[in-house]
C-alpha cells in the first residue's frame, strides 16, 4: 500500500501471476493534513482498494493461475527498502481482523514517535481569526488565504486609505464570466467556498471590517445583485450606523439604526454583522450583541449576488435614494480586515491572490492600518452616555449626566471637586512647613556676643574691658571669667 502521487493511493502485489496494482485517484490531495481510511482486502476471486467515501475500486482474479500469498519477511510499516518514507499519521491498523499496537512498537524504533498529536495541536492556537494551521516536518505554518489578515499568525490587519471619491468594486464572478455560467462559481458559499451555490441566492451572510472616518454621510459597503435586492452598510448624516437590507416582499427597506455615538469621529470603529434567515445579530465595537429579525413578508433568501462595492457605489440599475444621495462626494477614511463570507476583497487588491482578477479600483489604493488599531476607549453606560438621552427631556446642559450626577464608576463629581479642592489645600500647607523648616535650620549656629568696644586692639578681654571703662579698678573675681568651649 503506497501513496503514489498527490492525488492517489496504490495497492500492488504479486501471487505468482505477475504484479498486479490498483489504483485510486481522488479529487482532492490527500496530503491534506486530515484523516484519511484505506481498505484494501485480497482473496481468491478478487482484490479491491477503497479510500475514504470513494467508489471501490475492484480487480478480479484470473481463472487459472496461483491464488495463495506466501510472504516470510517482517511487516514493514511507513518504510520499505530503497523507498521513500512515509511522514505522517497511521493509526487504527489491522490485518486479517487483528489489531496491531502501533504505539508500543513507535517506543523503540529510532524516528517514530508515539501519537499523532503534531505540531498544530500545541500551537495551532496562534493561527489566529479563522487561519487555518498546516504541518511542516519541524514545525508548523497559518495559512491565511481564507481570512482578511495577513501575517505569520494571521494577526496582521490588510487595511487601505480611501481618498474622496475613490471606490472598490469586487465581482463574485470573473471577467467575462456570463450570467449562466455563474452556477459554478464558489465564492458565493459562507460555509465552504468549494461548494457551489446551484441557485446563485445566499440564505446567510457574515460580514465583519473596521472603518474611521471624520465625514458623514458616506457608503461604507454595499452588495448588489442581477435583482433588486441589495445589502448596505452606511453613516447617516448625524453619524450613526444604518444596515439596510432589501430582500424583497417588502415595500421599503428593512434599515437597522445604531444610534449609540457619532462614528464619524475619526476613531477606529469595529462592525460584525452575521443574518441567518430572518435573525440578525450585530456587535458595534465593544458593545453587546444585539438581535433583529427580519419582517415576516420579507424573503430569507439574498438573489444573484453580483458585485460588492468598498466606500461608493457605481452599478447599472435603480439604486436606493438614501444610497444615492450618501454617494456624494463618497467614503473618505480607512477600511480595514473587510470580509464577506469567503471573500476579503482588500485583501484581494492588495496582495497578489486567486481572486485579483475579480478586483477594480477607480482612484489609488494606498494601503493603510489606519483603520486597524482596536477601540481602547471603553463604551460608556447608558446612564452616562449623552447620546442615551431618555425621550422626553431636553438637551439642555442641566439633562446632561455630566452636571453632578454620578459618574460610570459611581463617584459623585461633587464630592470629586471637594476632594480635589481638599487635596491642594493640603499640599499648599505641606509646602510652607517645608520652607519654614529649611529656614530655621539656615539660621542655626550663629550668635550675639555683647563685646566691649576696642576689643580687635586690646591684648586680652580683661584690657579690653579696663580700655573701655577708665573707672574700673576692681579686681576680677575669678567665676566671673568668661569660657569658650
Amino acid at each position: 500500500l503506497a501513496i503514489s502521487a498527490a492525488t492517489e493511493v496504490s495497492f500492488s502485489f504479486d501471487v505468482g501471476n505477475g504484479p498486479v496494482e490498483i489504483v485510486v485517484r481522488s479529487p482532492n490531495a490527500l496530503n491534506d493534513d486530515q484523516w484519511h481510511r484505506v481498505n484494501a482486502e485480497r482473496n481468491v476471486k478478487q482484490a479491491s482498494l477503497q479510500v475514504d467515501q470513494l467508489p471501490l475500486e475492484v480487480r478480479k482474479a484470473p481463472t487459472e493461475g496461483h491464488t495463495r500469498l506466501e510472504l516470510y519477511s517482517q511487516l514493514y510499516v511507513g518504510a520499505a527498502g530503497g523507498q521513500q518514507g512515509f511522514l505522517g499519521c497511521i493509526r487504527s491498523l489491522r490485518m486479517n481482523g487483528v489489531t496491531l499496537d502501533l504505539e508500543e512498537r513507535a517506543k523503540v524504533t529510532p524516528g517514530v514517535k508515539p501519537g499523532c498529536s503534531g505540531h498544530c495541536t500545541s500551537y495551532g492556537m496562534y493561527c489566529a481569526n479563522g487561519g487555518k494551521c498546516v504541518e511542516k516536518y519541524n514545525g508548523y505554518s497559518c495559512d491565511c488565504s481564507k481570512t482578511a489578515y495577513d501575517g505569520p499568525f494571521c494577526i496582521k490587519d490588510v487595511g487601505a486609505f480611501f481618498e474622496e471619491g475613490m471606490w472598490l468594486r469586487y465581482n463574485f464572478h470573473s471577467p467575462g464570466t456570463s450570467v449562466k455560467d455563474l452556477v459554478s462559481r464558489t465564492l458565493l458559499s459562507s460555509a465552504d467556498p468549494e461548494i457551489t451555490a446551484p441557485d446563485l441566492s445566499l440564505n446567510k451572510e457574515e460580514l465583519s471590517f473596521s472603518f474611521s472616518t471624520t465625514k458623514s454621510p458616506c457608503v461604507l459597503f454595499y452588495v448588489s445583485s442581477y435583482t433588486p435586492d441589495f445589502m448596505a452598510v452606511l453613516v447617516n448624516p448625524t453619524g450613526n450606523l444604518q444596515i439596510r437590507y432589501n430582500l424583497g416582499g417588502t415595500k421599503e427597506p428593512y434599515n437597522i439604526d445604531i444610534d449609540h455615538r457619532n462614528l464619524a469621529n475619526g476613531q477606529p470603529h469595529t462592525v460584525n454583522v452575521t443574518r441567518n434567515g430572518r435573525d440578525i445579530v450585530l456587535q458595534l465595537d465593544h458593545y453587546p450583541l444585539t438581535s433583529y429579525s427580519l419582517p415576516a413578508t420579507s424573503d430569507v433568501q439574498f438573489n444573484s449576488p453580483k458585485a460588492l462595492f468598498l466606500g461608493k457605489v457605481i452599478e447599472i440599475g435603480k439604486i436606493d435614494q438614501d444610497i444615492y444621495k450618501y454617494n456624494t462626494p463618497g467614503f473618505t477614511g480607512c477600511l480595514s480586515r473587510v470580509q464577506f463570507n469567503q471573500i476579503a476583497p482588500l485583501k484581494a487588491a492588495l496582495r497578489p491572490t486567486n481572486a485579483s482578477s475579480h478586483v477594480h479600483i477607480q482612484g489609488e489604493l494606498v494601503e493603510s492600518n489606519c483603520g486597524a488599531s482596536p477601540l481602547t476607549i471603553p463604551p460608556m453606560s447608558a446612564a452616562t452616555d449623552p447620546w442615551h438621552l431618555d425621550s422626553g427631556k431636553v438637551a439642555f446642559i442641566a439633562d446632561f449626566p455630566y452636571n453632578g450626577q454620578a459618574i460610570g464608576d459611581g463617584v459623585n463629581r461633587n464630592s470629586a471637586i471637594i476632594g480635589g479642592v481638599i487635596a491642594v489645600v493640603i499640599f499648599t500647607i505641606l509646602c510652607t512647613l517645608v520652607f519654614l523648616i529649611r529656614y530655621m535650620f539656615r539660621h542655626k549656629g550663629t550668635y550675639h556676643t555683647n563685646e566691649a568696644k576696642g576689643a580687635e586692639s586690646a591684648e586680652s578681654a580683661d584690657a579690653a574691658i579696663m580700655n573701655n571703662d577708665p573707672n574700673f579698678t576692681e579686681t576680677i573675681d575669678e567665676s566671673k571669667k568668661e569660657w569658650l568651649i
